[in-house]
């Protein structure tokens, strides 16, 4: 029986007049990240950083050997990135000077000096993709189907980051796994920087990575040399992991069983998954740890939905929840999923600790 629906208040006529340009920002935002991508493919950044950190849309044209002609289109797509905070603006239209935001700050191409930097351009490029944008415009008809397999996996035959993308696409394989090293490992000697709390009287960690290249087991041994580090991983990618004599890489399958530590981490890697493929992790990180008077402890770090985080923070999280259900079958939580995760894994108890930009960080106990 459908609901009963409430008695309907007509629009007024300038109710209708907003909503008619809130439709067309809605219906055109795509054009915002396309503007984007098009911006990192040029290499405006890049240009802008190398000519000083500002640059007329004469300097651009010349300094990426763009057509003369296109100087008027340039400046168009520069006012629109410029609107939407991707690079700042002095000056009129026809004579403008474009400087870098921190947006933009992260799509240059290597910053010497700065070992906090890392080249966002892999994720954008990866989101902004054929195989992404595909994705999108059927996800009415993914709708009709009965079952729950991800729309990639649909409409490519293959899992995103898995071996069966890279024997069906090498370069489009070889850019996504750039771009999720780049969403995963930003922050990350900021984040062991403002978290040393975390690690006070900790003897052991075992980080528990997805795809990764173990940098935030190295940050954590090297900010922290008195632990002993373990970093596991799918066996294909601790291959790739050069031995450095301070990590103890290990290949296996968290699904199994995880190396035993005081501590075990979780950095952006249950979002990938299901609610009932989280427990399984979780319960293995449970058998890993001793108990909390022996200071066992998991750490989550990973995206908390709170509508509390700001109109802009809470729109990020609802595109991410959207773009995992797209990608991988997986999603964003909010505060009561994951407790509701941590007690069904079998932990006692859990505190939420202070946010790291998009994400949150969970400390949990056994």
């Amino acid at each position: 029986m459908a609901a009963q629906a409430s008695s309907i208040i007509v629009p007024t006529d300038a109710e209708l007049l907003q909503a008619q340009a809130d439709l067309w920002q809605n219906s055109l935002c795509y054009l915002k990240s396309m503007a984007l991508k098009c911006a990192a493919e040029l290499g405006i950044p890049t240009a802008i950083y190398r000519l000083g950190g500002a640059a007329s849309l004469a300097d651009l044209i010349a300094a990426l050997s763009l057509p003369q002609a296109k100087l008027p289109f340039l400046g168009r797509l520069m006012r629109l990135l410029a609107s939407s905070g991707a690079f700042a603006v002095v000056g009129s239209t026809d004579e403008a000077v474009y400087s870098l935001t921190p947006l933009s700050y992260l799509l240059v191409d290597g910053i010497a000096g700065d070992s906090n930097h890392m080249d966002h351009a892999p994720f954008l490029l990866t989101v902004t993709s054929t195989h992404y944008i595909d994705l999108a415009m059927d996800l009415a008809d993914w709708f009709k189907k009965e079952d729950k397999t991800p729309p990639f996996d649909h409409k490519h035959g293959a899992s995103l980051f898995e071996d069966s993308m890279e024997r069906t696409d090498p370069g489009f394989h070889k850019m996504s796994k750039l771009g999720l090293l780049v969403h995963d490992n930003f922050g990350t000697n900021i984040g062991v920087r403002d978290y040393q709390f975390v690690f006070q009287g900790v003897k052991s960690v075992t980080d528990c990575c997805y795809h990764g290249d173990g940098t935030t087991g190295k940050a954590i041994a090297m900010a922290f040399p008195q632990i002993k580090v373990t970093v596991l991983d799918l066996p294909q990618e601790i291959r790739k992991i050069p031995a450095d004599g301070v990590v103890n890489y290990v290949g296996g399958d968290m699904f199994k069983s995880i190396p035993p530590a005081q501590m075990v981490t979780l950095k952006m890697v249950l979002h990938h998954w299901s609610d009932e493929d989280c427990v399984k992790i979780l319960a293995n990180c449970k058998k890993a740890i001793p108990s909390k008077e022996d200071g066992g402890k998991v750490v989550i770090a990973d995206i908390i939905l709170d509508p509390a985080s700001g109109p802009v923070m809470f729109e990020t999280h609802l595109l991410m929840d959207v773009c995992m259900m797209l990608m991988k079958g997986g999603r964003q939580r909010d505060l009561n999923d994951w407790r509701d995760l941590i007690l069904k894994a079998g932990f006692s108890d859990y505190k939420l600790l202070k946010n790291f930009g998009a994400r949150g960080v969970l400390e949990i106990y056994p």
